[in-house]
């Protein structure tokens, strides 16, 4: 009897323990996110700057034990989404020749391609809410891998609203992987290094964007461009729309090893077992949360605002940033093409540098700051067309690099069981690269194309007073958050 008891006492203290440890892990996985916040959120430092944890943050582990592997997968998601990115950039001087349109026809892929962000990236969220994020993932990147191999008949049919519904479809995909990859990143770990851990992610997009236009510029770029008489003599032999269709066809190539790629990873992500990050899981979980919705969270709702702006000025001025080289300069496209793979190694290192720099600097700071820097840089592109502008285009992506994330993370800080639900109306705002290009292109086509930069100068003021004056949570959301 003694025994039986003893084995009882010992049944009943390792159920406790167990229901500690259960709530440890409750409460490490519902964290408030404050980027380069180097304060310990929480109510007793709700509108203070610095405190003493600073070093903790900083200190924080990266990434946890025993979860490195997952974290290298979905990093490398944030190369792959990167590519089709700026594919679009050469795209877009490349059907302006192929299709022969004008630069607001041209703008349509972009409209076509963040339509599908758009459209897709609230399913997105309600798939994974119900199945987890690598469900989420791994739909995404089928979508994008099948958008990829429809290039190929889309340039023998030799249509441009076939090349638009593959970009749709490849940006389907591309809004499943960024309204889970961000998050996933965000709640992979201690949530004290949550926003650096996300930047770190973040920076190897950019090298996806550089090795896009690198690629587009030696594959897709022929390095032939006519002049009038020759396209006219050409039309006279009869060889003109040969040359075209030789134009179109020269996009199958990159797309076709692409995708092969993308299933590649995908089947690596599948056969990969994933931790269960603990928010938004379960329809019980939902259904207790009594948490202030979505639209009533001010810096939530800005951060969406400023996350369209962002994204529509970054994606105008790389759009149009190879047209805006040779205008302003005389140099081939090839050469532009260069240029715009300079001004994406400005990016990457200005991520890099960014990421390190919000160990010290809180992130609306920094964000403030860049965007306006930006506004004047952007000035300087319209009134100095030529090499001046073309240097302060560079200069404008080194400091459009920390954007996105510290958004992101500024705007879904606090959500807790609302998380996916905020990440995926944060990634419904890239529509923003559709509208604006859009704006862009009207402006380019009525009066020119340095002229259509200042668009993008009035998104960064929008961003600039977001993150002084709109990116804070309330008092009450803090405290109500670590009640």
């Amino acid at each position: 009897m003694d025994r039986q008891g003893a084995e009882r006492d010992r049944t009943r203290k390792t159920a406790a323990r167990m229901r500690v440890g259960v709530q440890k892990e409750k409460c490490n996985l519902s964290f408030s996110i404050e980027p380069g916040d180097t304060g310990r959120a929480g109510p007793r430092n709700a509108g203070r700057g610095n405190s003493p944890s600073q070093h903790e943050d900083i200190e924080a582990p990266l990434i946890p034990a025993g979860r490195l592997l997952p974290f290298i997968l979905v990093t490398a998601l944030f190369f792959l989404w990167g590519v089709p990115n700026n594919f679009n950039d050469i795209l877009i001087r490349q059907f302006m020749k192929s299709f022969e349109i004008n630069r607001l026809q041209a703008g349509l892929v972009q409209s076509a391609f963040y339509l599908g962000y758009f459209l897709l990236a609230m399913p997105a969220a309600q798939l994974m809410r119900r199945a987890g994020y690598k469900a989420g993932i791994l739909v995404g990147l089928c979508l994008y891998g099948t958008g990829c191999i429809l290039f190929w008949p889309a340039a023998f049919v030799g249509k441009y609203w076939f090349f638009l519904t593959a970009l749709f479809v490849i940006a389907s995909g591309l809004a499943f992987l960024e309204t889970a990859a961000s998050p996933f990143t965000l709640q992979l770990g201690d949530p004290r290094s949550a926003a650096r851990r996300l930047n770190f992610a973040q920076a190897f997009n950019p090298l996806g964007s550089i090795s896009a236009v690198l690629i587009g510029s030696r594959f897709i770029f022929s390095g032939i461009e006519l002049k009038p008489a020759q396209a006219a003599a050409m039309r006279v032999a009869g060889t003109y729309q040969a040359y075209l269709k030789s134009e179109t066809l020269r996009v199958i190539a990159p797309y076709l090893v692409l995708g092969a790629v993308v299933f590649f990873w995908a089947i690596l992500i599948a056969r990969t077992p994933f931790p269960h990050t603990g928010l938004d899981y379960s329809k019980d979980t939902l259904s207790s949360d009594h948490s202030k919705p979505l639209w009533k969270r001010r810096h939530f709702v800005l951060a969406v605002v400023a996350q369209f702006l962002y994204v529509g000025a970054q994606v105008g001025i790389w759009s149009y940033m190879i047209p805006y080289v040779i205008s302003g300069t005389g140099i081939g496209e090839r050469q532009a093409g260069y240029w715009l793979t300079g001004a994406l190694v400005a990016f990457t290192v200005g991520r890099f540098f960014s990421a390190w720099l919000l160990n010290f600097v809180p992130a609306h700071h920094l964000l403030g700051s860049y965007a306006a820097l930006n506004t004047m840089i952007c000035c300087v592109a319209v009134m100095r067309p030529g090499w001046l502008g073309v240097y302060s285009l560079v200069a404008a992506t080194f400091l459009m690099s920390t954007m996105f994330p510290s958004i992101f993370a500024l705007g879904t800080r606090g959500l807790g069981e609302r998380t996916k639900s905020g990440a995926a109306c944060i990634v419904m705002a890239i529509i923003g690269g559709a509208l604006i290009t859009l704006a862009m292109g009207r402006v380019a086509d009525r009066v020119n194309i340095a002229d259509a930069y200042i668009v993008p100068a009035i998104c960064f003021v929008g961003i600039a007073l977001y993150a002084w004056l709109g990116s804070q949570m309330d008092p009450e959301e803090i405290a109500a958050e670590h009640a």
